[in-house]
């Protein structure tokens, strides 16, 4: 447990970012990460800013809990199934207003923006399924095929990167890709310009030599 720690308290802080920044309410939403076939993850409707170091869930990749007296997120099979098909290694989900809006209205959330590219391309929107079931994670996976991030109709957006930061950063940026797509697309008697396939090519081009090493 102790070589967990570290793991276990980044991830409490990017839970908590996901309240502060008002991708969730209460305690809807989760947060996981992969240390070798170890998982930790958020655990069920405990508020994040109560989690401490005593209080580390951790599963192995067959969700089996080896760690913690608290049980995991309802959702731990969606993390699990994105944890056994890519390469994650951290998951966020969260219920973002307007992301989980646009859940609601489309098949995949229109191209008005760039950053479409940083997700892997156009984002789909998964079709609903109750949550927690496998269900929701098979339909999650088709959804996120060649993608970092995807939307769950009627529920909310999964990303997942090789760090909590990727991953986290890719959930804020689909959020405000939600929301101006929302906004523009309210405007009276006008249409959104959108971004062709070409040129969201170029851009992913031009994205893959961006930042610095290991933030994929």
């Amino acid at each position: 447990m102790k070589q967990l720690a570290p793991a276990w308290q980044e991830l409490v802080t990017t839970a908590r970012r996901t309240v502060s920044d008002g991708l969730v309410v209460g305690t809807s939403g989760n947060v996981s990460v992969r240390v070798g076939d170890t998982v930790l993850v958020t655990p069920s409707g405990v508020p994040y800013d109560r989690l401490g170091p005593r209080d580390l869930v951790a599963v192995d990749l067959d969700g089996v809990q080896h760690t913690g007296a608290l049980a995991p997120t309802s959702e731990l099979p969606m993390h699990l199934a994105i944890y056994r098909h890519t390469d994650a290694r951290a998951v966020v989900h969260t219920h973002a207003l307007h992301a989980t809006a646009v859940s609601t209205l489309v098949s995949e959330l229109p191209p008005v923006h760039y950053m479409t590219a940083a997700l892997g391309g156009l984002v789909r929107v998964a079709p609903y399924a109750t949550y927690g079931t496998e269900e929701l994670a098979e339909n999650m996976l088709a959804a996120l095929a060649g993608r970092t991030g995807c939307l769950l109709r009627n529920h909310g957006t999964v990303t997942y990167g090789a760090t909590l930061d990727a991953a986290y950063d890719r959930t804020a940026q689909l959020e405000w890709m939600c929301r101006l797509w929302l906004t523009a697309h309210s405007v009276p008697g006008r249409s959104p310009s959108l971004l062709t396939d070409e040129q969201l090519r170029e851009v992913g081009e031009r994205l893959r030599g961006y930042g610095q090493p290991g933030d994929a």
